[in-house]
C-alpha cells in the first residue's frame, strides 16, 4: 500500500466526517437530495478512493484498481443531471473533499516537507481526473436529455388531426428542416395507412418564411404522401409567401393551394364527394342550427 493510500485508509472515518460537514455548510441540495442519499455515495465514493489508492496507482484514475470509483463516479454524475445539479454542483462533489484530504496529509506528514509535497501534489491530480469524469459523464447525460426532449418536442409539434372520414390535417408551427420533415413525413404517411384517408391538408399558417429549402421539404411530404395513395393541398399560404415562392420560382404548379384552412377543407370536402349545406330555420323562428355535411349522390 502506499503511503497515500495508508493515510487516507487510516482516516477513512475522520476525512468523511470532515467532508460531509463541509458539504452540509456550502454543497447540499436538500430540495433534490436527502442527507442520508448524500451520505451513502460520500461513503461509497470515499471507499472506492482507499482502494485505488491502495493499489498504487495514486495519481492515475484510468487503471483497472480504479473501475469501481470510475463506474460509481459515472451513475453519481447522470444521477445528479437528471435530478437538476449543476455542472458546478456535480464537479464540487469530488472536488471538496481535498480540503478534508489535505488536512489530514498535512497533520500526518508535517514532518517531511518533501513527502508532504509530494502527497497533496498526487492527491491534487488524482481529485482533479476525478472531477472531470464527473463533468464528461454530466455533459453525455445532460447532451442525451435534451437530445430526447427535442425528438418529444418534434413529435408534439406535428400532431396529424383527422378533420372527417378519409380527410387529415397537418398544422406545421415554426421552422421546418430536414430532421422535423422527416418527423412529419412519418407521422403523415402512418395516419395516412391508419385512417385510410384519401387526403391530407398541410397548413403553413405558422411556418414563419418559406424558402427553397422550405418548399423542398414539403414538396418531399407531398411526394411521399401521393405515393400512399392520399392527395395533399397545402393552405395558409399567406401574401408574403405567396411572392416569396413567386420571386424564388419554386414550382408548385402540380400543388393545390388554399389561404385558409377552410377553404382547404370545403375542397377536400368537395372532392369526396361531399357538400356542407345549412339546415333550415325551424318554423317557429328558432335559431338555425350548425351546418350539415351530406355525401352526394
Amino acid at each position: 500500500m502506499s503511503k497515500l493510500g495508508e493515510i487516507i485508509s487510516r482516516n477513512e472515518d475522520h476525512i468523511r466526517a470532515d467532508w460531509m460537514k463541509h458539504m452540509a455548510s456550502s454543497l447540499q441540495r436538500a430540495d433534490l437530495m436527502s442527507k442520508l442519499e448524500l451520505e451513502e455515495q460520500s461513503k461509497a465514493l470515499l471507499t472506492s478512493i482507499v482502494r485505488g489508492v491502495s493499489s498504487g496507482e495514486t495519481d492515475d484514475p484510468s487503471g483497472a484498481a480504479w473501475s469501481s470509483a470510475r463506474e460509481l463516479l459515472q451513475d453519481i454524475s447522470a444521477s445528479r443531471a437528471r435530478q437538476g445539479f449543476t455542472p458546478s454542483e456535480t464537479a464540487s462533489f469530488v472536488l471538496s473533499l481535498k480540503q478534508p484530504l489535505f488536512a489530514v496529509i498535512r497533520r500526518e506528514l508535517s514532518g517531511s516537507q518533501d513527502e508532504l509535497f509530494d502527497a497533496l501534489w498526487k492527491c491534487t491530480l488524482l481529485l482533479d481526473k476525478l472531477s472531470l469524469i464527473t463533468i464528461e459523464t454530466y455533459m453525455a447525460t445532460r447532451e442525451e436529455l435534451i437530445s430526447r426532449q427535442q425528438q418529444e418536442l418534434l413529435e408534439l409539434s406535428t400532431p396529424v388531426v383527422k378533420l372527417w372520414d378519409g380527410i387529415l390535417a397537418l398544422p406545421i408551427i415554426g421552422t421546418l428542416d430536414s430532421s422535423r420533415t422527416q418527423v412529419v413525413m412519418e407521422e403523415l404517411l402512418q395516419t395516412v395507412v391508419a385512417t385510410n384517408s384519401k387526403f391530407a391538408i398541410i397548413d403553413i399558417t405558422g411556418v414563419p418564411t418559406v424558402d427553397t429549402l422550405v418548399a423542398q421539404h414539403l414538396l418531399k411530404t407531398i411526394t411521399a404522401a401521393r405515393l400512399m395513395g392520399a392527395e395533399c393541398i397545402i393552405s395558409g399560404v399567406r401574401p408574403q409567401i405567396a411572392q416569396t415562392i413567386v420571386h424564388l420560382g419554386i414550382n408548385l404548379e402540380d400543388v393545390i393551394t388554399k389561404a385558409k384552412l377552410a377553404d382547404a377543407f370545403a375542397l377536400a370536402l368537395q372532392k369526396s364527394g361531399r357538400t356542407v349545406v345549412r339546415a333550415s330555420a325551424a318554423a317557429n323562428g328558432s335559431a338555425p342550427v350548425s351546418p350539415a355535411i351530406q355525401k352526394e349522390g
